[in-house]
C-alpha cells in the first residue's frame, strides 16, 4: 500500500510541475502555453487552472495519507514514558531461535581461543 501511494504521489507532483509550467506568467519568465496554439485566451486558463487545483488536492491527499501510513508503521517511543533508571526493553525473542543467535551478543570464552589461521613471526 506505501508503495503504491508513493507512485501515486511521484506521479502527481511531476504532473503538477508539468502544469504549472504550462500556465501563462503574468511577468513573461517561464510561461511555455503563453502563444498561439490549441486553446488560447480563457479556455487554456480555466482548464489549466482548474487542473492545478485538482492536482494540488490529490497531492494534498496523498501526503496526508503517506504520513498517516508512516505514523502507523513506526512505533514511537519518548525516554520520558521510560522510568528513570529503567533499561531499553529486552527482546521477546525466543532463547533458541536463529534471530536471536545473530543480533545477540556472544559470551567471551573462558581460554582464548588458538587463531584458525597460524600467524607468521
Amino acid at each position: 500500500m506505501l508503495n503504491v501511494l508513493l507512485v501515486v504521489h511521484l506521479l502527481i507532483a511531476i504532473a503538477l510541475v508539468g502544469v504549472i509550467l504550462l500556465q501563462r506568467s503574468e511577468g513573461g519568465a517561464l510561461g511555455i502555453g503563453g502563444g498561439g496554439g490549441l486553446m488560447t485566451g480563457r479556455a487554456a486558463g480555466n482548464l489549466l487552472t482548474r487542473a492545478t487545483a485538482i492536482l494540488v488536492a490529490g497531492f494534498f491527499l496523498t501526503s496526508m495519507g503517506l504520513a498517516l501510513i508512516s505514523n502507523e508503521r513506526s512505533k514511537p517511543s519518548s525516554l520520558m514514558d521510560r522510568a528513570p533508571g529503567s533499561a531499553a526493553p529486552a527482546s521477546t525473542a525466543p532463547a533458541g531461535s536463529s534471530t536471536s543467535d545473530l543480533s545477540a551478543p556472544k559470551p567471551a570464552p573462558a581460554t582464548p581461543e588458538a587463531p584458525a589461521a597460524p600467524l607468521s613471526r
